[in-house]
């Protein structure tokens, strides 16, 4: 029996290559599919990795913009208008219809809302209003006007919760103080109110008028708490005070600060004329404002004054006369309370009896 031959192997010729070198001619080592199946599932989870990677960074950074939006009040959205309470600040605007309100709609159907009303959360599902009383009053009548969906929701920016009621006093008054149609007497009452405030650290209207309306001029603010001390007076009964322009209602002040009676003049005007328009309670004013003539002096004979002095010698003693139109006074030196008041009554008639008797 014959040995078993093995295969033979034909070697393809190849150059000698020193080791540890790389032979630029060779043809690439083909991989395997598994190899390659794990090198492609490896790329995929780094692709994979730094695409969640980016997402992370863009999140992290939208969120610290949207903090920063919102610490700002610059995030806008729509909200319900009966959503909206105006509760908790006192409001720096008259509670009469502003006359103006009839443009703000025209603008509003035109164009629509150009500056977002300003709100904070109230922690209860809805919103507080901190500026833009008058832009949610237009929303309301056209709403109630036209019925259309487009003014049953108002514009927007919603402030951060936790701001002090200092802040947001301040929010309010600014606003205003910049579009510079805020009446004195309606600042001056907003100040009154804010110092009543107990949720405020302010105790006197001064205190209130330095933090209001810090951003004021000093003149400005010394204009407020003028109208203040007149509101304080007068204001009660006062129908249309946002209409007092600056001059009137400190002349109007000067008179009260410095005549006692004025008070009491004036009120009285105006209760008799009750004043059904701005105009003619500024008329009443303005003719109370001006500097009462002092009362002339009395003239002989006029009521008042005197007409005569004597002297009559009685047995009880010498009594001393002045007579004046509609008064006479006996003068002496005795104590007329003692009398007995039959005889003082008597006496009384007997002098007026010989007094209009008839000449003898």
């Amino acid at each position: 029996m014959s040995k078993r031959k093995g295969f033979d192997i034909d070697f393809p010729d190849v150059e000698d290559v020193p080791a540890g070198t790389v032979d630029r001619n060779a043809s690439p080592a083909r991989r395997g599919p598994m190899a390659s199946a794990i090198s492609e599932n490896a790329e995929a989870l780094r692709s994979r990795q730094q695409a969640e990677a980016a997402i992370r960074e863009e999140n992290d950074r939208l969120a610290h913009e949207l903090v920063r939006l919102k610490r700002q009040g610059l995030i806008v959205d729509l909200i319900d208008i009966g959503a909206i309470a105006a509760t908790k600040l006192t409001r720096d605007r008259s509670t009469t219809r502003d006359s103006d309100l009839d443009e703000l709609k025209e603008s509003i159907q035109a164009i629509g809302l150009s500056n977002p009303i300003r709100v904070e959360a109230d922690g209860q599902g809805g919103w507080q209003l901190v500026q833009g009383f008058r832009r949610l009053a237009a929303y309301r009548e056209l709403h109630a006007e036209t019925g259309e969906d487009c003014y049953a929701q108002i514009p927007a920016g919603i402030l951060p919760q936790g701001e002090t009621v200092e802040g947001l006093y301040r929010r309010m008054v600014d606003e205003n103080l910049v579009r510079r149609d805020i009446s004195f007497a309606e600042m001056a009452a907003l100040a009154l109110c804010y110092a009543e405030d107990e949720a405020t650290d302010a105790d006197t209207v001064e205190q209130a008028v330095a933090v209001l309306y810090a951003s004021a001029a000093r003149q400005k603010r010394v204009y407020i708490r003028h109208f203040a001390t007149l509101l304080n007076a007068i204001g009660s009964h006062l129908k249309f005070p946002e209409a007092i322009p600056r001059a009137l209602g400190l002349q109007v002040e000067k008179r009260l600060s410095s005549d006692q009676s004025a008070r009491a003049c004036i009120l009285d005007a105006l209760e008799r004329a009750a004043p059904a328009t701005p105009e003619a309670e500024m008329e009443i004013l303005r003719a109370q404002a001006k500097p009462q003539p002092p009362k002339a002096a009395k003239r002989a004979g006029a009521t008042g004054a005197a007409k005569t002095t004597f002297r009559v010698t009685v047995p009880a003693g010498t009594i001393r006369c002045s007579a004046r139109n509609g008064r006479i006074e006996l003068a002496g030196d005795r104590d007329f309370s003692a009398a007995d008041q039959q005889q003082l009554q008597a006496a009384v008639a007997a002098f007026f009896a010989a007094l209009d008797a008839p000449d003898a």
